[in-house]
């Protein structure tokens, strides 16, 4: 194929930080001007390494555990979630805990409490091992919740009470994966308690639409955002159902790849919910260093959410 010279991006909208994120990061920054640096933060605050580099310079202290934490000190919650052992842990250690997760992980956890208080067993679509996931499951006690990865499961599962059953879901999971799932736990389960309203948040099922739309329009779709970002991933794999596209998920513009680029007329770009504006920017600006660039713009949603802070960073 010839070297082009000339490309147009689509840039995809909605697109990158969404309220619970930029509301997570706000309460880094937040914390650190009330309570001083070091401010300790009980994992990575969203799923972006350019985000938590930056705030670790401002004085964020990032750990794996409470146990890596002095006595006494602030700690955040990153915007995932935690188990209710975490809080009470950092309670029992006269801890300043500031809760950084996201109002709609928040609203899952309520759901379950309230499907459990009423007796039912709850299936939770979602992906093993990501904090999301263990924090929703650690609201609960132990066999209150059952995991569900794949439509496989869904068909396999053999809850401990058929006839009292409800389901949740990971915020941030592909929207059509999850309605397959859900339809045959629906087919199997009849009697099954959805959410009150739909637990995939509106910034995944809207970044989601927006990549569905312009993967047709072109022949390369670059996702920006971390290995470890769930709706990043899902961005990808939305992409890749379009027939003859290709997508792939990148960093940042270093770890852009020249040679699909240059096979690529037409280029739609998006970013995961953790990744800030600024890495779509510089991805832009490499790809326009080397050849002329047209920029098109295709909005499918107009996002005006925005979250409160919490109480304790209320000045």
């Amino acid at each position: 194929m010839a070297h082009i010279d000339e490309k147009t991006i689509i840039l995809a909208e909605p697109r990158g930080f969404c309220a619970g994120v930029d509301r997570a990061v706000r309460i880094v920054e937040e914390s650190l001007k009330h309570f001083g640096a070091p401010v300790y933060v009980r994992h990575e605050i969203v799923h972006n390494k350019h985000v938590v580099e930056r705030l670790a310079a401002m004085g964020a202290v990032f750990v794996e555990e409470l146990c890596d934490i002095p006595d006494g000190k602030p700690v955040v919650f990153s915007a995932h979630g935690v188990a209710k052992s975490v809080v009470s842990e950092a309670t029992r250690r006269n801890m300043i805990a500031v809760d950084a997760t996201c109002p709609l992980v928040t609203k899952v956890h309520v759901e379950a409490q309230r499907h459990h208080k009423n007796g039912a067993h709850i299936l939770l679509i979602g992906h093993s091992g990501h904090p999301e996931v263990e924090g929703t499951m650690g609201q609960l006690d132990t066999g209150a919740m059952t995991l569900i990865e794949t439509a496989e499961d869904a068909e396999n599962i053999t809850p401990p009470d058929a006839e009292n059953l409800a389901y949740a879901t990971q915020t941030t999971l592909s929207v059509d994966d999850t309605a397959e799932i859900v339809a045959i736990l629906k087919r199997r389960f009849p009697a099954i308690k959805p959410p009150r309203g739909e637990d995939i948040c509106y910034a995944t099922t809207n970044r989601q639409q927006a990549v569905k739309e312009i993967a047709p329009m072109v022949e390369l779709v670059l996702v920006i955002g971390a290995e470890n970002s769930s709706n990043s991933k899902r961005l990808v794999e939305v992409a890749e159902a379009a027939p003859n596209t290709q997508a792939t998920l990148i960093a940042d513009a270093e770890a852009l790849d020249w040679h699909s680029i240059t096979q690529a007329t037409r280029i739609g770009i998006t970013a995961g919910a953790s990744a800030p504006e600024h890495l779509v920017e510089d991805v832009i600006a490499a790809i326009a260093k080397r050849f002329a660039i047209t920029i098109n713009r295709h909005s499918t949603a107009n996002e005006t959410i925005a979250f409160n802070l919490p109480p304790i960073l209320r000045h």
